[in-house]
């Protein structure tokens, strides 16, 4: 094995500098450059040219090569290359690629919407040209990918699914790999560097992963700590998606283990301990020293000496290098990971909602990406500076958004898993009618009904027909909740149907009765229900009042609690971004001092259309009813307030021309 890897090193550097030359005669040929460039990337080998990468690409981008020209696909990976390696290209270059009304022009250029496409990719905040590119392309792309004459079938759809940008360089190097050595235009000495190069880290890798393992078993977990989840494996596949490079072997192996233990922390936070138990724990790592043990229930004590370990181990190996003030940032980084914990698990235990302020505040700590930010530099030899680690203590907004999107991600998974698992404990509720009522009742109050449509649809079917007597009449009950119920029913009657609106009249006196009354159970529902009965209320602030009224029903399903917490918080995210969005585009509009006798009522167009679908699929429909009601109420005080009559028939023509309206609505979309 030595030997084999010893000579495969040998011609591995070989290939590399024979292929230094080759990119380096193709200077004078900016476009064969790119494409050679993208291939190096997408090969996995890039790390290999670094220092020539930069070069060609710094020259390109001095010199504007191929950024002027009418190439759709060379002006595409130009820029894709260039603002891949942080250069501040301009998006207006594509503008030369639309038409006097301001689309982009039809292209039989399959290469070049694919290249625009992924380009499209790495647009930031407000680059309207690249959103609507990828729009574009988009609907192009879908066009070709069924198109059997397409020659760029498997890629489109293959970019359809997953783009460059959101490819893990891994895996995507060894699918490229068989799609690269069928290009008319591969470079053999390159190919033959990537699939030598694949190989070698792969083998690096399984050395990698065995060290960790044995350290795993080692620990013995599986039975010491039966609760904890054994995610180790999953782990280093993970940080083999942070950085795969070989002279990264380090900070792998470091990071990897980190990210193994902060599992087990997690999960004695989440499942195991007790809250005293967890004060103790988390006194314990703010002292970090080995005495602290002494107090620690047996299994704390196990998790507590491990992690103690793993960062010596850590500490004696960048010492050597000189760098063992790394270690100190990642022991502040695990505690202020813990005490975000602790929070968590200290609001579970009192029953504490918290507001979304706090929710996020800790919740980004938790998602657990500063502790790893962190971590991933302590193992990256001396190109990472104490400069760095104090940035990423600063909690600058790149560190922010990206625990704002691992938090997302993960509530996502959770969310997933918590559905799945409340759909079999609704299915498990069909023996009981009752109980399966309570359950539909409380997913639809809770305003997560979109996720269980089809069961819920079902389950009603087979309840109704339970409830009807031989005549076929819905039998009576005189229970308060039955009578709570009935008056709810009462509020979906259809024009004459008597019945219900007797059931309103009989209940309305009934439950006026019982609010007044102290020994009442149900007291706050009455109340509440008589203000406002749930098919008046708006579902969006319902789902708010009834988590908090849910969580204490004794009937409360924990795991449609949780499902029902991470939803709404998920979604008054996405509703965040979609007002900001909209906002934007509202203050780029400057109505405010270009039509200053206008009403400016765009948040509450967006409240209210809130209230008339908050669901996620809907954020597109959100947006598009927003903007048209806030236009519409400028058209509003043009007629109302200020135009005078010829003014406003002059409007009134451009109208009904359409014309002008088209050109306005592709403007605010």
């Amino acid at each position: 094995m030595q030997v084999r890897e010893a000579i495969e090193l040998q011609e591995i550097e070989k290939l590399r500098e024979q292929f230094k030359r080759e990119l380096l005669a193709a200077a004078s040929n900016s476009s064969q450059q790119l494409d050679l460039i993208d291939a190096i990337q997408r090969l996995g080998v890039a790390y290999h040219f670094e220092t020539e990468i930069e070069e060609a690409l710094q020259h390109i981008y001095n010199n504007r090569i191929d950024m002027e020209d009418d190439d759709l696909y060379n002006t595409a990976l130009g820029f894709r290359l260039l603002r891949q390696h942080g250069y501040n290209v301009s998006c207006d270059i594509f503008n030369k690629f639309k038409d006097d009304k301001g689309y982009f022009k039809q292209s039989n250029d399959a290469r070049g919407i694919l290249g625009l496409y992924e380009a499209a990719h790495l647009a930031v905040h407000g680059e309207d040209i690249l959103d609507e590119a990828l729009a574009f392309t988009t609907i192009h792309l879908k066009s070709m990918a069924s198109s059997p004459n397409c020659p760029l079938t498997a890629k489109v759809s293959h970019a359809l699914k997953q783009p460059i940008r959101r490819g893990v360089p891994r895996l995507e190097s060894r699918r490229y790999i068989s799609i690269y050595q069928d290009e008319p235009s591969c470079n053999k000495t390159l190919l033959r560097l990537a699939k030598l190069n694949f190989n070698l880290v792969q083998d690096l890798h399984k050395e990698e992963l065995a060290e960790i393992t044995r350290w795993w078993k080692g620990l013995d977990f599986a039975r010491r700590l039966p609760f904890a989840r054994d995610r180790v494996v999953e782990c280093f596949f993970w940080i083999v998606g942070v950085y795969f490079e070989p002279h990264y072997s380090l900070a792998r192996k470091i990071l990897t283990k980190v990210t193994a233990m902060t599992s087990i922390i997690d999960d004695i936070y989440d499942v195991y301990g007790t809250l005293e138990e967890l004060e103790l724990f988390t006194g314990a790592i703010d002292r970090w020293d080995t005495k602290s043990m002494d107090q620690l229930p047996d299994y704390m004590k196990i998790c507590y000496e491990a992690l103690l370990n793993v960062y010596s181990e850590i500490e004696e190996k960048v010492a050597k290098e000189g760098l063992s003030y790394r270690v100190h940032y990642g022991k502040e980084a695990m505690k202020v990971l813990v005490h975000a914990y602790f929070n968590e698990a200290k609001w579970f235990h009192e029953n504490h909602i918290p507001t979304m302020e706090e929710y996020m505040q800790v919740a980004l700590v938790t998602s657990g990406y500063f502790l790893l930010a962190t971590v991933s530099f302590i193992g990256m030899a001396d190109m990472v500076t104490e400069q760095a680690f104090d940035w990423v203590f600063n909690r600058p907004k790149i560190v922010r958004a990206s625990e704002t999107i691992v938090r997302e991600a993960i509530e996502l998974q959770e969310i997933e898993k918590l559905r799945e698992q409340f759909k079999r404990e609704l299915l498990a509720a069909a023996s009981n009618s009752s109980q399966q009522l309570d359950l539909i009742d409380a997913i639809q109050r809770l305003g997560v009904a979109y996720h269980f449509e089809t069961e819920i649809e079902e389950a009603l079917q087979h309840i109704f027909n339970k409830f009807k007597d031989d005549k076929g009449y819905f039998e009576q009950s005189n229970d308060a909740r039955g009578i709570l119920g009935l008056y709810e029913a009462a509020h979906l009657a259809v024009h004459g149907e008597d019945i219900l609106d007797e059931a309103l009249a009989f209940t309305t006196i009934h439950l006026k009765s019982m609010a007044s009354s102290p020994n009442c159970p149900l007291t706050a529902k009455v109340s509440h229900a008589l203000k406002q009965p749930i098919r008046r209320g708006v579902p969006r602030l319902e789902s708010r009042r009834y988590i908090s009224i849910y969580q204490d029903d004794p009937s409360c399903s924990k795991t449609l609690l949780r499902l029902a917490k991470l939803n709404f918080n998920l979604l008054q995210d996405l509703h965040k971004e979609e007002l900001a969005e909209i906002t934007r585009w509202w203050k780029g509009l400057d109505f405010a001092r270009r039509l200053p006798f206008a009403r400016d009522r765009v948040v509450e167009c967006f409240f209210w259309i809130v209230g008339v679908y908050f669901e996620p699929q809907y954020s597109l429909a959100r947006k598009i009813l927003t903007k048209v009601i806030a236009m519409t109420s400028i058209i509003d005080d043009i007629y109302d307030v200020y135009g005078t009559l010829e003014e406003l028939e002059l409007f009134t023509g451009a109208i009904d021309r359409f014309v002008a309206w088209k050109r306005l609505f592709y403007f605010i979309f």
